[in-house]
């Protein structure tokens, strides 16, 4: 078991690494972007090979806690002046053999950015496979993955009282959420994932965070909150003996029953108005989509939630096999892998499984109706930066349109986004073109087909006339029906203020 951390502890290794220099920025400048590059790929040979013999504190802390390899005692030592090896121990982070110094955990530092600006944090956890040369052990606790930095880029940037963090692991999300809440209660089933949080928490210096141990909504019961944030263990895992079932991503029940439970208990423990927004897998099985089956889960919470669903990927069986036997480092060549894909494939072929949907998931406690029950599938998102902040204007503009009616929204000026550009293609020689697109440069980098009457109000909608007038207007320049080209276009203009094509002025 970690040791629990103690913050004199925390506070020394702080200073130490900040006085090592020891960011990614600097880690990245001392072996290069291609070698930074593959220790993604766990590929920690070029970024040695870029230190070479250096023996100043940033090449030792860099070898010792990023890349998980044992350093000569006395070099630790000069690294850490103030919390020394016998500090690294007391963490729990290192353990000592003679002079040398192994690594028990990996501490990597880890940028962010969001409304109010950049930093970055120290991220405290397990040692990955690139450090242990084999597969993981079950208790793992993961660092900072690609889920964790997708959930953390769709967390909204606006200000709560309280956040439920739903199985923290080691903390990144209730570092995230911290940022722009009160106070944050950060639960998990593993206490070793606790305590790397209260770790995290110590080393960066932050305070509000509280970490409770137990299972889904338990450790909350009778509490309610602004925002639920959670990176839950989503993984459909066989329960077939021989199969791991690691504790940051299988939550022990079969299929996709833990999200199931996700959505249809979060709706308890959310005030009036609180919003959850969490990474999810759902299946499609017995000729049911997933996206269907998850809707029909929110239909089913005892409490009235909007939803709004995005499915980013989905895969075959066997691509969803593959690719979570191998994120648990079984080699692909191996017997072992072979084995692994059979209970894999046998599972979902039992239970009528045909693919499984990759997406995340924001549910809002209805305060009366729910208004928004979105459903879709939006592909590779090509919007640079966080989305988070996209996710709450959709949110705002969605109640602000959902309150007009047709005459009301006919008076409202809308102005075009900032982000939005047109394509027009022609067939060589026509004068007329085929296909017109608009393009949104950010958010979910949406591509929108629209025909010559939509183009051209959207192209008009400078903030300077309602719609209705510019609608009028270009009924008579088409020659059609004005009360017909109302009647079309409102409808899809609704759709184009949702999905942040066209914003409403105040």
């Amino acid at each position: 078991m970690l040791p629990e951390p103690d913050a004199a502890t925390c506070a020394a290794l702080a200073d130490d690494l900040r006085a090592a220099g020891f960011t990614s920025e600097q880690l990245r400048a001392a072996w290069g972007e291609s070698a930074d590059d593959a220790t993604g790929r766990e590929l920690r040979a070029p970024a040695l090979r870029a230190l070479g013999a250096r023996t100043d504190p940033l090449a030792v802390l860099g070898r010792l806690l990023a890349l998980g390899v044992p350093q000569p005692r006395a070099a630790v030592h000069t690294a850490l002046p103030s919390c020394d090896v016998d500090g690294l121990e007391r963490l729990g982070l290192a353990t000592v053999s003679g002079d040398t110094v192994h690594p028990a955990a990996l501490v990597r530092p880890q940028s962010f950015g969001d409304a109010t600006g950049d930093g970055e944090w120290w991220v405290a956890s397990d040692l990955d496979e690139m450090a242990l040369g084999g597969p993981l052990p079950e208790d793992h606790v993961l660092g900072v993955g690609g889920a964790s930095l997708t959930l953390a880029a769709l967390q909204m940037p606006t200000d709560a009282s309280r956040v439920f963090d739903l199985g923290t692991g080691c903390g990144i999300q209730a570092l995230r959420a911290r940022r722009f809440a009160d106070a944050v209660v950060a639960t998990d089933v593993s206490e070793r994932a606790l305590r790397f949080t209260r770790l995290n928490v110590l080393l960066n210096g932050v305070d509000g965070i509280d970490t409770r141990l137990g299972s889904l909504f338990e450790p909350v019961a009778g509490e309610r909150f602004d925002r639920v944030v959670s990176n839950p263990p989503f993984v459909i895992t066989p329960r077939a003996k021989g199969v791991p079932a690691y504790d940051y991503r299988d939550g022990g029940l079969v299929g996709d029953a833990l999200v199931e439970a996700v959505v249809t208990g979060v709706g308890g423990v959310l005030a009036p108005g609180g919003v959850a927004q969490f990474l999810a897998n759902w299946e499609s099985k017995d000729g049911v989509d997933g996206l269907e089956r998850v809707r029909a889960w929110v239909e089913a919470s005892p409490v009235p939630l909007d939803a709004w669903v995005v499915e980013r990927e989905r895969l075959d069986p066997l691509g969803y096999a593959e690719l979570w036997i191998r994120d648990g480092g079984t080699v692909p060549t191996s017997d072992r892998f072979a084995r692994l894909v059979d209970a894999w494939l046998d599972d979902f072929e039992a239970r009528g499984v045909t693919g499984v949907g990759f997406g995340s998931v924001l549910l809002r406690r209805a305060e009366g109706s729910p208004t928004l029950a979105r459903y879709e599938r939006v592909g590779t998102v090509t919007g640079p930066g966080a989305l988070g902040g996209h996710i709450a204007d959709v949110l705002v503009a969605h109640d602000r349109i959902a309150a007009l009616d047709d005459r009301e929204l006919s008076a409202r000026v809308l102005r075009t986004a900032s982000d939005v550009t047109e394509a027009r293609h022609h067939m060589p020689g026509a004068e007329d073109p085929m296909v017109i697109e608009l393009r949104q440069g950010g958010g979910y980098g949406r591509t929108v087909g629209v025909d010559p009457g939509l183009a051209a109000l959207v192209g008009a909608c400078d903030g300077d006339l309602a719609v209705g007038v510019l609608i009028d207007a270009i009924a008579q320049l088409m020659e059609v029906d004005a009360a017909d080209l109302r009647a079309d276009l409102l409808p899809r203009v609704r759709e184009l203020i949702a999905t942040g094509f066209l914003r409403i002025v105040d």
